[in-house]
């Protein structure tokens, strides 16, 4: 197959090309300029080229002469947009055969191109017959050739054992040279990540190419040397991606490739490439006898390398994932808990000491087995791996050690673009300690809020006992005094008042749940609790504004309890403002079936570190009290489905209390 390669900045000259020419006969390629050719016209893959220039562009004969000298011996046909003949005579004269102009004419381009091979092909079938006596030997000739290839291939292959080893394969190709063509020195420079370079400038660590193996010079000049991908032999190679030796132009025009081949004491830099990037170069000094390389030599060693560089990076990324591997194997060995690798075959791809321990029960057997695990755990391991999807951690206990519990987690692995889970990931977690430190913990809770519980009860009722125990002492002589009864009525009924509030707060803080078959009226409830925080205020009359038509609104729920709910949020507001107490209730409907009511003081409002604390057990601002009105408020609220929020006041507003209910349908 003929190949041909178009260079235009559009593809319009490369379309009508393609659309000319008969594909099974020339193969077309297409590139935007000179530098992206150049890969290609160096290793002598093109048969002919097709350049598209603009006359008035004073690049067109810079590019011509560029690409002649990237393949001399190339045939070039050059497509004009108008004839010029300054530059005309002057692409002529550097070997262009033929200069047309547009537009593109498909016969004519024919024509051109059959002239171009049919001449190419009587060239090579015009040869001088050999001697007779050199036919006769021809066979011979043959087998001794072939040979000599067979043994050279041999001796190649036997860097192929050294596949997994990079320093070891460069070492036996070294070698392979010294042997085949006595290369007097060698060294062979890598970068340090494999991989392409990382577009617009290289990272830190790799914009060095180190010394990876060496023959014939000393190890410690080496270990402080280093070549560099922005300037020098690297940057040379790096960027045109062919052979430099250290007599040609290239070289005495940059000082520092120069120095470099002057400190290495070498003759000649080859790229290693991994078919798409450099990771390295090569350098030689001559023979150990002095004679030059041949040009085809050199070309026979870059193939060579060429192969080279991408076992090179197939061995460092065997290196990564090995070392991956077994830092992962570590990590999952010094993990307490079981963890388990099963395969899509279900079978076990890795298991840690932890969990043999857990499933395994034959003390005979060294390996896990997939048969090892439980049946449900192996049905809900079967379930992730055909599905794809991650079990939800759930507890778990063993009938072999039934006072011991386990939290497990099932996790699919799978590479990308699969549909399925390559692996699943079984984690066993030993909860039994956590659990049982959580079950003491919630009891030293529970004994904390009852001592202080009691404590503040034993306070308030002690409080409420001081009035009936004075007037009990003062009884029998003062009994037939009128006042004296009359101030022992208003003990005794205060004081039962403050211990049946205490009782009711415990009644309430106990429940857990509600009966919502009462349909109640929401404005009575309001009315009622105002009165019922009236009796437990003692400061001056207060007053109560109140929309009359919240009385159209019904909730579900126990009548009394709601009542003391709003009860204690209209005593707090009370409280806030004894000299003036007003409180303001408004409702309103807010269209998801719930009510908002709004409970407002006319006092100075909630601080944020107040707002904050307002609902905890036994917080309080006054000095009397349980603290645990806002806190039964909650509970009530809650159990009936609603929640309460009391927001922080700015400076020298009134405190708001909001609470929502959900509507009785």
């Amino acid at each position: 197959m003929i190949s041909l390669l178009v260079i235009a900045r559009q593809p319009a000259l490369y379309s009508s090309v393609k659309s000319v020419l008969d594909p099974s006969v020339y193969q077309i390629i297409f590139k935007t300029g000179v530098a992206e050719a150049e890969s290609l016209l160096t290793r002598g893959a093109i048969d002919a080229l097709i350049l598209e220039v603009e006359a008035s562009d004073v690049r067109a004969v810079r590019n011509i002469g560029e690409l002649k000298s990237l393949a001399p011996q190339c045939p070039m046909i050059v497509y004009a947009d108008a004839k010029e003949w300054e530059w005309e005579e002057d692409a002529y004269l550097m070997g262009v055969s033929h200069v047309l102009t547009k537009p593109f004419r498909a016969r004519t381009f024919n024509t051109l191109l059959d002239r171009l091979f049919s001449k190419a092909g009587a060239e090579a079938e015009t040869v001088v017959p050999p001697p007779a006596s050199s036919m006769e030997a021809r066979p011979e000739r043959r087998n001794s050739e072939q040979v000599r290839a067979l043994e050279s291939l041999r001796r190649f292959s036997a860097v192929l054992s050294k596949g997994l080893d990079a320093d070891a394969l460069l070492k036996r190709f070294l070698f392979l040279l010294r042997e085949i063509l006595g290369v007097n020195r060698a060294v062979v420079f890598l970068r340090k990540s494999p991989g392409p370079l990382a577009e617009g400038g290289h990272a830190k660590d790799d914009r060095w190419l180190r010394s990876a193996c060496a023959i014939g010079i000393d190890q410690s000049f080496l270990d402080h040397f280093a070549l560099s991908l922005r300037s020098g032999i690297g940057s040379q190679l790096n960027r045109q991606g062919r052979i430099l030796r250290a007599n040609s132009d290239e070289t005495r025009n940059d000082r520092d490739a120069a120095r470099e081949f002057r400190l290495l004491g070498v003759e000649v830099a080859i790229p290693v490439l991994d078919r798409e990037s450099l990771i390295g170069v090569a350098v030689f000094d001559g023979r150990l006898t002095g004679e030059p390389y041949a040009n085809e030599e050199l070309a026979l060693i870059f193939h060579m390398l060429e192969e080279v560089g991408p076992a090179i990076t197939n061995s460092r990324l065997h290196d990564q994932l090995r070392t991956s591997h077994a830092m992962i194997a570590s990590i999952l060995g010094q993990i307490g808990s079981g963890c388990v690798v099963i395969g899509n075959n279900l079978s076990i791809l890795h298991a840690n000491s932890a969990a043999r321990d857990l499933f395994v029960r034959d003390p005979s057997k060294k390996s896990m087995e997939f048969t090892d695990l439980s049946q449900d755990l192996g049905s809900k391991v079967f379930t992730v791996l055909k599905t794809g999807v991650a079990a939800e951690p759930f507890r778990y206990e063993m009938d072999e050690t039934p006072h011991a519990s386990y939290r497990v987690a099932i996790a699919p692995f799978r590479t990308q673009g699969s549909a399925l889970a390559d692996a699943a990931l079984l984690i066993v977690e030993d909860t039994t300690q956590t659990e049982k430190a959580q079950r003491l913990e919630i009891e030293s809770s529970n004994l904390r809020l009852v001592k202080s519980m009691a404590e503040h009860l034993a306070h308030e009722i002690g409080n409420s006992l001081v009035p009936l125990s004075t007037h009990e002492q003062l009884l029998a002589e003062k009994f037939a005094d009128p006042d004296f009864r009359v101030s022992l009525a208003e003990a005794m009924s205060g004081s039962v008042k403050r211990i049946s509030r205490f009782a009711n707060q415990m009644v309430f803080l106990a429940r857990d749940q509600t009966d919502f078959a009462e349909k109640i009226k929401l404005g009575e409830v309001i009315v009622e609790a105002f009165h019922e925080a009236n009796t437990f205020h003692h400061g001056k009359l207060a007053r109560l504004n109140f929309e009359k038509s919240a009385e159209k609104w019904l909730v579900a729920g126990d009548y009394k309890a709601l009542r003391h709910a709003f009860s204690e949020v209209m005593l707090n507001a009370l409280q806030a403002n004894p000299a003036e107490p007003k409180v303001d209730v408004r409702i309103k409907e807010d269209g998801a079936n719930s009510l908002n009511i709004e409970v407002q003081d006319s006092g100075s409002g909630f601080p944020p570190e107040v707002a904050a604390r307002a609902n905890e057990p036994f917080f309080s601002t006054r000095n009397v009290g349980l603290g645990l009105g806002l806190t039964v408020t909650r509970k009530i609220i809650e159990n009936h489905r609603g929640k309460i929020e009391i927001p922080a006041s700015n400076k020298d507003r009134p405190g708001l209390v909001r609470i929502s209910l959900p509507l009785s349908s």
